[in-house]
């Protein structure tokens, strides 16, 4: 079974053909420009670690609300289930 980096190229791939190499490297480098050390405190831009999404990030977990849920549903983060009433 293939990583779910390799899957989620796979399927930028098929979606944007050539242009994906420039999807894909503008990313990444986004991600290592927000590793720096920022000119001031408030420019802090934290990521998920597992997919470097910025957008809907959990402090308390270090992670994007999609990686969370994906890892809840499979019972990888301890002490956190899926709720049902």
């Amino acid at each position: 079974m293939k990583p779910e980096k390799e899957r989620l190229e796979e399927k930028l791939f098929a979606k944007f053909g050539n242009k994906f190499n420039k999807l894909v490297m503008a990313r990444k480098a986004l991600i290592e420009k927000a590793k720096k050390e920022p000119k001031y405190s408030t420019r802090i831009i934290r990521r998920c670690w597992k997919c470097g999404r910025k957008r809907g990030y959990m402090r308390d977990f270090d992670l994007c609300r999609i990686c969370f849920r994906e890892l809840a549903q499979r019972g990888e983060i301890p002490g956190v289930k899926k709720s049902s009433w």
